[in-house]
């Protein structure tokens, strides 16, 4: 029992070694893909779906107003929270207890780490791996680098991820350059980017984009980004 003890504590702490090794890495290099894009481009391979188009963009290469405007659309205690909305929490479960639609609840860290790391689809055993992955990357990252990293590999389109290459694609222009009313386009995707699309969006797209840009100018505007 002492040996399988010692050999699961070794274990225990080889992985954590490992994948904080690696997280810590990623808090300085571009990241190359992430795990959502390489199932994506297997699945592309057997399907007709296209293949991932994606271009890194550091964050001085990208529009502060696409920084500002994902905020607004899906994380808006950011600059306070360590990687988990505990009130957003509790508001999605009152809902859903009361008979209300499932709202999610993911902070842009969750985020970034249930796309960067992990493999789609919901259990238990990916959820822990969530929470542990977002622990990290709030400990060893900061504000600026998680959404930096963000706003790079978030979906904004099918299989278009980040403001490189939906910024190219969508208004041919580079992520520095892209306007205001651009930016609050690309984050009014977010919630379903397979769904909402950023040329020739609906009317509830534009609605959600209008709400975006009131949110961004209520938040303080791009200057909220000098806080992280």
């Amino acid at each position: 029992m002492k040996s399988i003890f010692r050999y699961t504590l070794y274990a225990l702490v080889s992985v954590f070694a490992i994948t904080a090794l690696v997280v810590l890495i990623f808090r300085w290099v571009p990241v190359p893909f992430s795990s959502v894009m390489a199932q994506r481009q297997i699945e592309a391979f057997f399907t007709d779906e296209p293949y991932v188009e994606y271009v890194w963009y550091s964050w001085d290469e990208i529009s502060p107003h696409m920084g500002i405007s994902v905020i607004a659309s899906e994380d808006q205690n950011f600059p306070n929270h360590y990687g988990f909305d505990v009130k957003a929490i509790q508001k999605a479960m009152d809902e859903a207890k009361d008979g209300g639609r499932s709202r999610g609840a993911s902070t842009i860290s969750q985020q970034v780490a249930k796309n960067m790391f992990l493999w789609s689809g919901r259990s238990w055993i990916r959820k822990g791996l969530e929470v542990y992955f977002t622990l990290l990357i709030e400990t060893l990252w900061s504000k600026k680098r998680i959404l930096e990293v963000y706003v790079n590999i978030a979906e904004m389109g099918p299989n278009v991820f980040g403001v490189g290459a939906a910024s190219l694609k969508y208004y041919g222009r580079e992520p520095s350059k892209i306007s205001r009313l651009q930016a609050a386009t690309l984050a009014a995707s977010l919630p379903n980017p397979r769904r909402y699309k950023v040329k020739n969006p609906s009317n509830y797209m534009k609605s959600r984009r209008g709400w975006i840009m009131r949110q961004s100018n209520q938040l303080g505007g791009t200057a909220l980004l000098e806080q992280l």
